[in-house]
């Protein structure tokens, strides 16, 4: 569900940065702190296949019609591509924005935003992964609160944090240090938000073709997953009761470790 799918998101790019400190590239705190959030909000896009998650509510009418968009394109690219083994389906969810494909694309995609659209198309990027982390982070308060004051913190934040991003060496450079390629580094959290949603799903009873195009048998869409004992319906006190204390708890070590507390 999307909280759980948020935290893991905001704890693996915490952990990024745990790795990175402790391989001596110490990442500067606004970007631990922006790549969780922007990580945490994209740990809920790629479920925009389905009408009824937290990102197709998130935007108003405007994310409804893209989750029809997107679900008519996952069901065509579905029926395009599926081999002899692959059972015939009417919907898109968990097929097209499930795989290791689209989350590089999406990445790639918004990395060349940011660095081509300038300040606002960084807010904007800010902007969109700032509402879906309030709503997946905070969901209980989100959901009692109407949509335009999820905007609004959305926007402040987004705006807040790009101009702490912006002060000399608080990590608008950060990674990618050729002059043009401020901001680049911004696709890396959305590519693994995007993952991380993949293998949470991948946990599920159905499982998740994250591999996809590669083929398995006589599947492309093979659902990966542990075994089947392993495997747990989404929601289910397993989620609840076990992994989101465990993702908070690894977020807390890595954020720690990350910010030289803890190593």
């Amino acid at each position: 569900m999307g909280p759980a799918h948020s935290l893991s998101g905001a704890a693996a790019w915490l952990g990024v940065g745990a790795a990175a400190t402790a391989a001596g590239h110490e990442m500067p705190w606004p970007v631990l702190v922006v790549g969780a959030l922007v990580c945490a909000g994209a740990a809920l896009a790629p479920d925009l296949d389905h009408k009824s998650a937290t990102i197709s509510r998130a935007f108003g009418p405007l994310s409804r019609i893209l989750c029809e968009i997107i679900d008519k394109l996952s069901a065509a690219v579905y029926k395009a591509t599926k081999k002899p083994g692959d059972p015939r389906r009417s919907g898109g969810h968990r097929t097209l924005t499930h795989t290791w494909l689209w989350a590089v694309l999406i990445g790639t995609g918004f990395s060349a935003l940011a660095v081509l659209g300038g300040r606002w198309a960084v807010l904007g990027i800010l902007f969109v992964h700032m509402v879906l982390a309030v709503e997946g982070l905070l969901w209980r308060a989100a959901r009692v609160s109407s949509d335009v004051l999820v905007w609004l913190l959305g926007a402040t934040s987004a705006w807040i944090l790009a101009g702490v991003l912006d002060k000399p060496g608080n990590g608008s450079g950060w990674l990618f240090t050729e002059p043009g390629q401020e901001y680049l580094w911004l696709g890396l959290p959305i590519v693994l938000g995007a993952l991380v949603h993949d293998l949470g799903d991948a946990l599920t009873v159905s499982g998740c073709p994250v591999l996809w195009p590669i083929p398995v048998g006589r599947r492309r869409w093979y659902p990966i997953g542990p075994p089947d004992f392993m495997r747990f319906r989404a929601g289910s006190w397993i989620e609840l009761k076990i992994l989101m204390p465990a993702f908070m708890l690894a977020g807390a070590a890595g954020g720690l470790t990350a910010v030289g507390v803890v190593g």
